[in-house]
């Protein structure tokens, strides 16, 4: 996990104008000047591994955009500092988990679909999935209206 947050905030740090990002004093470098501490409480739980990735970078977007992440969503994602969101395991369990906190919309890897046969049917007709490869899809889904901006040239999608 603590990878997975090195990258997420290496990968905002250098897409941060093209998604205009900033700090609180307006700084085109979000994190000068500021230090970012990350707690995942829940001792119980196990959280370990890449999987919380695109949960990061969402998570630090909507801090340093002011925007707020939707409320009926839930993500799962290893991600790459070219921008890309890779396939993660234990998706039936994370999607029931979902499921029975009502949430309404899961994102996903793309490669992970084939992973969503293994979910009841009654799961899979009662929930909106969307299935990405790259960060700006994630960005643009999590937010109501999208996100502004692209990521830099040479860091787009690859379906």
């Amino acid at each position: 996990m603590k990878e997975s947050a090195h990258l997420a905030i290496s990968w905002l740090r250098a897409n941060a104008k093209a998604y205009q990002l900033t700090n609180i004093v307006g700084a085109p470098d979000p994190l000068e000047g500021s230090d970012i501490h990350l707690h995942f409480p829940a001792g119980a739980v196990t959280k370990d591994g890449p999987s919380a990735g695109v949960t990061i970078v969402t998570c630090l977007a909507s801090l340093f955009s002011g925007r707020l992440v939707r409320s009926d969503v839930a993500m799962s994602g290893e991600i790459t500092l070219r921008g890309l969101v890779l396939p993660v395991g234990g998706i039936k369990d994370k999607v029931l988990a979902a499921y029975r906190a009502g949430v309404k919309c899961v994102i996903l890897p793309k490669r992970n679909e084939k992973d969503l046969e293994d979910l009841p049917a009654n799961v899979r007709a009662n929930l909106d999935f969307i299935m990405v490869s790259s960060l700006d899809q994630v960005l643009n889904s999590a937010f109501d209206g999208g996100f502004p901006g692209t990521a830099m040239p040479g860091l787009q999608k690859a379906d």
